[in-house]
């Protein structure tokens, strides 16, 4: 499975961005799929994921801020970034929770 994750960039604060995460390869159906996020000197978080019945799951500190989406196939995951915060830059990584796949990540950059 090949996970490519696209959209990252510059935004100022209060702005916004949309990544998206295309699966591809040999596999028959994905139960889950997941945002995560490093930034520089930090660990690896969890930012948001979803299931294929469309349960979601956010880390506190985007809710009410970042949705969570995905096509009815299962096979893209979007992720709609609002009011955007310095502290959200880092490179954002989709996770597929069907045999943990990881994308190659996207870097996202909120500055003015």
């Amino acid at each position: 499975v090949q996970l490519q994750a696209s959209g990252g960039g510059l935004v100022q604060p209060g702005g916004s961005l949309r990544l998206s995460c295309a699966a591809s390869g040999s596999i028959l159906s994905i139960f889950a799929m997941g945002w995560y996020r490093q930034a520089p000197g930090k660990q690896r978080e969890l930012v948001a994921a979803v299931t294929r019945s469309g349960t979601t799951n956010y880390a506190d500190s985007v809710k009410g801020r970042f949705t969570i989406s995905r096509d009815s196939a299962m096979k893209t995951v979007y992720l709609e970034m609002n009011s955007l915060k310095p502290e959200d830059t880092a490179v954002y990584y989709c996770r597929c929770y069907d045999g943990n796949y990881w994308g190659q990540g996207t870097l996202v950059t909120v500055s003015s």
